[in-house]
């Protein structure tokens, strides 16, 4: 989908004021003395049939936004709109219907398949759980699952150990579709795989996406490929996206300062332009999420923050059509 056409799409998932904190406990008789602040007040939406990059460093919230997103956490405060359906008041088999029209790919190939099951266990799985196929149906549907990863059918027969990183992702993704979803949270799954083999899970997923009308999340911090396989990219620092906007828009023009820092570590393949590029390097190390800065969560790291950034937080506002920007001085930077 072409960036110029996204904002124009209906939007398939609503993210409100998305809130989970984890309670910190201390002493015998576990008292909770305060709580991480992974995800602290997200709010974006996701078109039909696009992609939408979420970036930013590790231990930003990414991750646990996506969980969070498929009700694999309960959060703390929020909602999370899919298909006019608010998931966090659905409970047992409600909520147990909603999940197969979303699905998850995790990051680690290795972990995220039980070494005891086959592959046409595993991937055959959320056919029997949800009742959608049995006995003979389900070992064809497996079959023609593994043609559509580009993995050979007589595969089915074999244990996780027996396959490379790739192969194992490609099986993940495999059971993703398994249930034919509408909406899949890709959750960093490139990042333990080879560069080489990377471009193949990607190209894998575009083709899937155009093949079945598939909307992701892709959750990454290789800037490279977010701008390769996104429509849009929201960048998120200790909880909270800072910044939004289509992905040419946002690799042209970024407005927030750890935007430009990002942005700014990424090599470009021309050596002139390399040595007449001015790195951003960030000072001092990334706050806790457990005891976040006053106001502007970037302010302690930030090379233009001022007074006001520490007394109150950055309103996350539309700077021009479909860009969002959480800054107070973002305008400086037009």
């Amino acid at each position: 989908m072409s960036s110029a056409n996204v904002n124009n799409k209906e939007s398939l998932l609503r993210v409100d004021d998305l809130v989970m904190h984890f309670p910190i406990y201390r002493g015998v008789i576990r008292r909770q003395v305060g709580a991480v602040r992974a995800v602290d007040g997200v709010s974006f939406d996701v078109k039909r049939g696009e992609t939408l990059g979420l970036v930013g460093e590790s231990g930003c919230g990414k991750s646990t936004t996506g969980r969070t997103i498929l009700q694999l956490y309960r959060p703390t405060a929020g909602s999370v709109h899919f298909e006019d359906v608010d998931l966090v008041h659905l409970k047992g088999e409600e909520l147990r219907k909603m999940r197969r029209k979303m699905q998850m790919i995790f990051q680690d190939p290795y972990a995220s398949l039980n070494p005891r099951m086959t592959v046409a266990d595993i991937v055959g799985e959320p056919l029997a759980v949800h009742a959608v196929a049995t006995g003979k149906e389900i070992q064809e549907r497996v079959q023609h699952l593994l043609e559509l990863v580009k993995l050979n059918p007589s595969f089915a027969s074999r244990y996780p150990h027996e396959f490379s990183g790739g192969q194992r992702q490609r099986i993940g993704v495999a059971r993703a579709l398994a249930l034919q979803p509408s909406f899949i949270i890709c959750d960093e799954p490139i990042s333990a795989l080879d560069v080489s083999i990377q471009a193949q899970v990607v190209n894998l997923l575009e083709e899937l996406q155009e093949q079945f009308n598939l909307t992701y999340l892709f959750i990454a911090h290789d800037l490279s490929m977010v701008k390769h396989i996104s429509d849009r990219v929201a960048v998120m620092y200790l909880g909270v996206i800072v910044e939004l906007a289509t992905r040419d828009e946002l690799y042209a023009r970024p407005l927030h300062p750890y935007t430009q820092a990002l942005l700014s570590a990424v090599p470009i393949p021309d050596p002139v332009a390399e040595a007449k590029r001015e790195r951003v390097i960030l000072k001092g190390d990334v706050p806790s999420p457990a005891n976040p800065p006053s106001g502007c969560r970037f302010r302690t790291r930030c090379p233009f923050a001022e007074e006001v950034c520490a007394q109150s937080r950055p309103e996350f506002r539309e700077i021009s059509p479909g860009h969002f920007v959480a800054c107070f001085f973002a305008e400086k930077f037009l």
